[in-house]
Formats: structure tokens, sequence, C-alpha cells
């Protein structure tokens, strides 16, 4: 954990597109509640080969709007260069500075990857494009990609992508911070010293998260998963020991030197803003 200590903790929360009017007004209530805390900046994610992309920019425009930072992630599956190239531009023009540059999934219905078939690809062709216009993140995995053949490519994968110019990482949600700690050491030994700031996913809902956590191959630590199943449908108390699990777990990370957090907000606030109040930051 030795080369994360170097870098002042930062904190950022990662939205995603509202799909409705109501959606984008809730959107903009959730950003200013978040945005008292004085985050690093908010991310917007992006759909499957681009499928929600004037949402994306349509959302970052907004907290740029509104006086935050913004971030929007890109994904390079199904996409062209041209396509990433016009896409790139657009964010240069209104003065977009920080990236999350992800391969991301197949939309349904394709079979073939395009252009890009991995994200340090995308990295090198952002770098290629714009220089060092971008900061860009890229996606760590703690606990390993789902489709990696193994640990050790895993590692290599990530390792690629810092090569070909990525600035940081932020992590996959995970709850075991062990996952997290030895992946730093790992890092460390490749020679990596970027910051990876680790992803924080709050604990509301336990069906979403099992089903979550089931498509990107985070590990719900089978204490939590029994302890949230007997809850059953008490949503005050899955709030409340949620709360209190992913608070210490934030803790452990931000005592050993994690250079941050990165909350999934699922476009909420209250989970995000309890624990922040939990850590006292």
């Amino acid at each position: 954990m030795e080369s994360q200590k170097q870098y002042p903790p930062q904190f950022s929360f990662e939205f995603f597109p509202p799909k409705t009017d109501k959606g984008v007004e809730k959107l903009k209530l959730v950003r200013d509640q978040l945005g008292a805390l004085k985050p690093k900046y908010f991310s917007v994610t992006y759909g499957a080969g681009g499928s929600t992309q004037q949402g994306t920019f349509d959302t970052i425009m907004s907290i740029r709007q509104a006086g935050f930072d913004a971030a929007p992630h890109l994904t390079c599956v199904g996409a062209s260069r041209q396509s990433l190239r016009e896409l790139l531009q657009q964010y240069i023009d209104h003065d977009i500075h920080r990236i999350v540059a992800l391969r991301g999934d197949m939309p349904s219905g394709m079979h073939t990857s395009g252009e890009f078939h991995y994200a340090n690809e995308l990295v090198a062709f952002i770098r290629a494009e714009s220089g060092d216009h971008f900061h860009i993140e890229v996606a760590a995995y703690p606990e390993f990609h789902p489709q990696a053949s193994n640990a050790q490519h895993d590692l290599d994968n990530f390792k690629r992508k810092i090569d070909v110019g990525a600035n940081s990482a932020i992590t996959q949600y995970f709850f075991n911070p062990d996952a997290y700690f030895r992946f730093i050491d790992d890092c460390e030994r490749l020679g990596i010293e970027v910051p990876i700031v680790p992803g924080i996913m709050p604990i509301t809902n336990y069906s979403n998260l099992a089903r979550f956590s089931d498509m990107c191959g985070a590990e719900i630590p089978r204490w939590i998963r029994k302890r949230l199943e007997a809850f059953a449908g008490d949503t005050d108390s899955i709030k409340a020991f949620g709360e209190d699990v992913v608070t210490d777990l934030a803790h452990q990370l931000l005592e050993a030197g994690a250079p941050g957090l990165h909350f999934y907000s699922m476009n909420q606030a209250e989970a995000s803003l309890a624990i922040w109040k939990n850590l006292g930051l």
C-alpha cells in the first residue's frame, strides 16, 4: 500500500444518465446534495455500445453548468474510431478534462466488438488523438475481472492500460478490504504507482446488490449475504446494516492510505451522505 499513501485523498460520485424528465430533476437535487461535500468530480456512465451517448453528454453538461467538475465514461466496444474522435472533440470543445475510459459491454445482438477490443486500445487512442488534454481514469478489479483467464493476466491487462497513458484508476466495488490491499501490493510489484481509488457501493437493496454482483463478479462475503437475507423485506434494517458495513470498510481503506473513495451513488444521495458523515470527512 506504500505507493498509494503519497496521494492526497480525493472523493467522487458516479451517476447514470436519467431516462425521464422526473429523473433528470431528481438527479439535479442529488447532485446539489452531494456537491455540498465538494467532491473532486462526478462521473457519468455510458450505456453498452454508447446507447446513452446523448444522455451522458446532457448529464455531464448539466453538472458542469452547476459548477462541478464532471467525467464522462467512454466505452469502446462496438464504437468506430471516427465516432469516438467526434465525441472526444465534443468534450474538448466543452472544456471537459477528465474521462473514464472503459472497454464496455457488447450491446445485445452485436457479434463483433468493432475496431476496439480492449480498454488499453481506447486509452492509447485517446492519448494519440488529444495528447495530455484528458486525465484518464480506468477500471481496476481487486477481485479480478469476471472474464479474465487468471489473476496474472488480469494484472497484466491493467498494467497495459497504465503503460499507454492512464493517469489513475477506480476499482470495481468490493466488500473485502484485503482484496484491495493485496491488489495494490501486486500492482506495486509490477511498478504500477498511479492512484487506485476504491469503488464504494452503499448497500440499500439486497436483491439489486446480489444481481449486480453476480453480473460483475464482485463477491458479497457469506456473512453479509446471510445477514441481508435474514432481513427479508425490512428495508430500514438493510439500510442500517449496510451503512455500518460500508462505513467500516471505507474507514479501513482510508486508514490504510487509500487515495480516496469513489461512491457508486445509484443516483441517490442518502446512503452516500450517511457513510460520509460517519467517516467524519
